[in-house]
C-alpha cells in the first residue's frame, strides 16, 4: 500500500465529490447557504478528511475506526441531498448524479475497509 493518501482512490473520489458539491452550494442564495449549504459541505467535506485522518494514523483500527465515521458521513450527506432536492435547490438529474457518485464512494470505501483488514500485515 501507498504511503501517500493521494493514492488512495477512494479519497480523490471523496474530495472531487467535495468539491462538486461547494460549487453547488456556493451558487444558492444567502439562506439556502447558511442553513442547507453549511451542513451539506461539512458532511461532504468530512467523507474525504476522516478517510485521510485515518490514513495517517498509526494503527490499523484506528484507521478502520476513521473509515467508519466516514461511512456515516456519507449517509448523512445523502440525507442532505435529499432535502436539497426535496427544497428545489436541485434538480433530479443533479441529484440523481450526485447519489450514484455517493454509491459509488460507499462501495469503494466498503472495499477500502476489507483491505485494512485486521492486522497491520493487511495495509500500509
Amino acid at each position: 500500500m501507498s504511503n501517500r493518501i493521494e493514492d488512495i482512490e477512494v479519497h480523490n473520489l471523496s474530495e472531487a465529490f467535495a468539491d462538486e458539491i461547494w460549487a453547488i452550494a456556493t451558487a444558492w442564495d444567502y439562506f439556502a447557504k447558511d442553513t442547507l449549504g453549511k451542513q451539506i459541505v461539512r458532511s461532504a467535506d468530512s467523507i474525504g478528511a476522516n478517510i485521510a485522518e485515518g490514513f495517517g494514523r498509526f494503527h490499523y483500527k484506528e484507521n478502520k475506526n476513521f473509515c467508519y465515521f466516514s461511512r456515516g458521513s456519507i449517509i448523512e450527506t445523502k440525507g442532505w441531498l435529499r432535502k436539497a432536492k426535496t427544497r428545489g435547490l436541485i434538480c433530479d438529474d443533479v441529484f440523481q448524479s450526485l447519489m450514484q457518485q455517493l454509491e459509488t464512494i460507499h462501495l469503494k470505501l466498503n472495499i477500502y475497509i476489507k483491505f485494512i483488514g485486521n492486522g497491520p500485515n493487511s495495509a500500509k
